[in-house]
């Protein structure tokens, strides 16, 4: 091997371990000293400083403890050298990381989700701020989770910050009273975070494995950690192993996307099948029905049909109606969609995707790719390929993925 490529692996490995460990380091900062936009600067410098180091010297044994040192020193100079906080620099001597408060050896990720669900923010910030700075997502993969603009996430974030910081409650865990909320907020960011993994919002990889596995691995962690009263940590992480089960036959040899009427179902995960049919069947017989766990039983009629021709669609249809009714969003409408045109007949998929549409108002549902890939499906079904080309097109030149970018356009160049 070269000293060229010797090079690029050591720095291929170092940007790897920055990613896994910089979320998680910076929710250590924030817990440890409270002022979410100082410490994210702190942690930025640190970060640049490990991008420098870490690729010749070699890795760190804890890469993480580096960065809340490294982190911590940045944060703590910043606080003895800002005049506007001279209140502050009298108790340095107390924030000084070294002998006061070692990073725990344990893993505290769920601990620090829960932190960045903060009270003083409503759901929809609670949700960008903890995936931000915990789950590690960008403003534009956030937004394309939550069907907004990079802009207004970003925006968001901004104000999330200055609210705590103006609510003078610093970062801390929930009383008992707002443990069911947050508990929620963090099954969100939790599914959010899977979602981006399954299916990345933009790339040339059809999915990111370290975020569903990292996503699958803390909701474990969470379905194991007490009595799960309202069914929905089990809920959730039963979609996410009957979701995670058909990865390997979701793409083909060379990387290409297989959607999944056509899927080998032999390559599916039956192991991951059976867990989590064993999960939902379990958790509907004894708690409150909930969004997760519908999902889930969808997903398990999908993942126990022996074929895609012997899908029971109507129970899926009527799983549907009782999601959008518990939950309704653009995703879910488009689910219900394809459902009753497998029931009904395509004609009536477009008809309701019209009616749809029109009551969104022209928003996130008409916007997304996924309508579009929807609307060409099912013209194509009907027999109006010169439509279904042109949706097809319009599909591919709206998603981000290159996978879903590909198949999307030779679907549409075969129809033309």
């Amino acid at each position: 091997m070269s000293r060229a490529e010797a090079g690029a692996g050591a720095e291929a490995e170092a940007v790897r371990a920055l990613r896994a460990a910089a979320p998680s380091a910076l929710a250590v900062l924030v817990r440890r000293y409270g002022d979410f936009a100082a410490c994210e600067d702190a942690m930025q410098e640190a970060l640049i400083a490990a991008a420098s180091q870490w690729p010749r010297e070699g890795l760190p044994d804890s890469p993480r403890a580096w960065l809340v040192r490294v982190g911590s020193r940045r944060y703590i100079d910043e606080v003895r050298s800002d005049v506007a906080r001279r209140r502050r620099e009298s108790h340095a001597v107390d924030l000084e990381p070294v002998d006061a408060a070692p990073v725990a050896a344990v893993d505290d990720t769920l601990t620090l989700f829960l932190l960045c669900c903060h009270p003083a923010l409503g759901r929809p910030a609670q949700l960008a701020l903890t995936l931000r700075a915990v789950g590690g997502l960008t403003t534009a993969e956030i937004g394309r989770a939550l069907f907004l603009p990079e802009a207004t996430i970003a925006q968001r974030i901004s104000r999330a910050k200055a609210r705590i910081r103006a609510s003078g409650d610093g970062f801390r865990m929930p009383q008992p009273t707002e443990l069911d909320e947050r508990l929620a907020a963090l099954r969100q960011v939790l599914y959010l975070i899977f979602t981006e993994g399954h299916t990345a919002s933009s790339g040339d990889e059809l999915a990111r494995v370290d975020l569903s596995a990292e996503a699958i691995r803390l909701t474990r962690q969470l379905q194991a950690s007490g009595p799960d009263a309202s069914g929905e940590t089990t809920g959730l992480l039963a979609l996410m192993l009957l979701t995670d089960a058909r990865r390997a036959a979701r793409s083909d040899g060379s990387g290409g996307l297989v959607p999944l009427d056509e899927q080998d179902r032999t390559r599916w995960n039956h192991d991951m099948i059976d867990e989590g049919v064993a999960l939902v069947t379990a958790v509907l017989d004894r708690a409150p029905i909930g969004p997760y766990q519908v999902q889930a039983a969808i997903a398990a009629v999908h993942d126990e049909a022996p074929s895609s021709a012997e899908t029971d669609w109507i129970e899926i249809l009527g799983l549907y109606a009782l999601l959008d009714h518990l939950a309704p969003g653009p995703m879910v409408a488009l689910g219900r969609i394809v459902a009753l045109a497998m029931v009904e007949g395509p004609a009536a998929g477009l008809a309701e995707l019209e009616a749809s549409e029109s009551a969104a108002g022209g928003t996130a549902l008409a916007e997304h790719h996924r309508t579009w890939a929807v609307r060409a499906h099912l013209l194509e079904r009907s027999g109006a390929t010169d439509a279904a080309s042109l949706a097809f097109a319009e599909a591919a030149r709206r998603t981000l993925n290159g996978p879903e970018q590909r198949y999307l356009a030779a679907k549409a160049e075969r129809l033309r």
